[in-house]
């Protein structure tokens, strides 16, 4: 049954007829779990906010292909994209989708953990760390279940960990990835803010030897934005991460990126954060604008994207990238709804 008060809520409606020919693969490909356990048939709940089923009741493997996961699919064979929030989602704004439609899941997303080792104001209103009590365990239930379906299965497929928290910081991440089966047909990407890569990744060989991306999120290329905007992060203790980072890179041949919430703080930071990059030898860096996530930052002061010197700032980043596999090497992304004037 469809919860029409969250796609109120999103602001989505839900009779609409997009009328897109070409099929998105992510409500086929991909399922994220969250610290609930709900599963969605998306990479974001604000995508796509209605859950296929709960892992507390339900097993993974009847979750997946359940008749609301079948039901959100239709609406994507049938173009409508009724349940999809236009708004929000970048693959809607951009349509830029590979041919054919995938027919099993490849993508296990895991959001079933927030703890983090900062309390940086675009994502959170403090401090938000689980090592006991009711979302400690019920995060270790949660762990337990995907490796559980992990084992039971075959298929090839890449495990996400760390869109909510920080995997190397967080008790259940750190028990998901010890406890995790030692089978190749299972590929990660993690994305930290890589404080504690350096003294938590030896204790996770086999999902080192099998990574394929490692994500850094790290908003300043400078040791006082980022200590201004990574609450509770030193300076020094990132750069030494990032040498580690990159040493293991070199070893086990992931795909190394940066990512940077560009906003009001750092956004003239973006050519230093492309030569730290070089520094490290990072592969990609990723420059996401600013979203409202509904924390104690005034959102009504971000106003840079009107600046002229943010525009050309743009376009010297783009016409300096290169290709990276299918897209650029350096990536702004976000900056084309119609209330920007930078488009790219």
């Amino acid at each position: 049954m469809i919860n029409q008060r969250l796609f109120d809520h999103y602001g989505i409606d839900t009779h609409k007829d997009l009328k897109i020919r070409q099929k998105c693969p992510r409500p086929f490909d991909t399922v994220l779990i969250d610290k609930r356990g709900s599963c969605f048939a998306c990479e974001c709940t604000a995508w796509l906010p209605q859950s296929i089923g709960n892992l507390q009741v339900s097993e993974l493997s009847d979750i997946i292909g359940s008749e609301m996961h079948q039901h959100l699919q239709s609406t994507i064979d049938d173009g409508t994209y009724r349940y999809c929030n236009q708004a929000q989602c970048t693959y809607l704004q951009s349509i830029d989708w590979p041919s054919g439609t995938p027919t099993t899941v490849e993508h296990l997303r895991l959001a079933i953990d927030d703890s983090c080792n900062l309390r940086c104001p675009t994502c959170r209103n403090g401090m938000i760390f689980h090592k006991d009590g009711a979302s400690y365990k019920l995060g270790i239930k949660l762990a337990n279940k995907i490796n559980k379906w992990l084992r039971d299965s075959d298929r090839p497929i890449q495990v996400h960990i760390g869109s909510d928290g920080d995997p190397f910081a967080s008790h259940v991440y750190r028990h998901f990835m010890e406890q995790t089966p030692t089978r190749d047909n299972i590929k990660y990407s993690i994305l930290t803010n890589g404080l504690m890569f350096g003294e938590f990744h030896t204790r996770i060989p086999h999902v080192i030897h099998n990574l394929q991306e490692l994500g850094v999120s790290i908003d300043g290329a400078s040791e006082g934005t980022y200590e201004k905007l990574r609450l509770g992060g030193r300076w020094d203790k990132i750069k030494t991460n990032l040498e580690s980072m990159a040493d293991c890179k070199a070893k086990n041949n992931f795909t190394f990126r940066l990512h940077m919430v560009v906003q009001q703080e750092n956004w003239w930071e973006m050519s230093d954060m492309i030569r730290l990059a070089e520094q490290y030898g990072v592969d990609q860096v990723y420059f996401n604008k600013i979203q409202d996530w509904n924390t104690a930052l005034d959102y009504s002061q971000q106003t840079f994207t009107g600046l002229e010197q943010f525009k050309i700032l743009v376009n010297e980043v783009n016409n300096r990238s290169e290709r990276f596999g299918s897209e650029r090497k350096y990536l702004v992304k976000g900056f084309h709804d119609h209330n920007d004037s930078v488009t790219v």
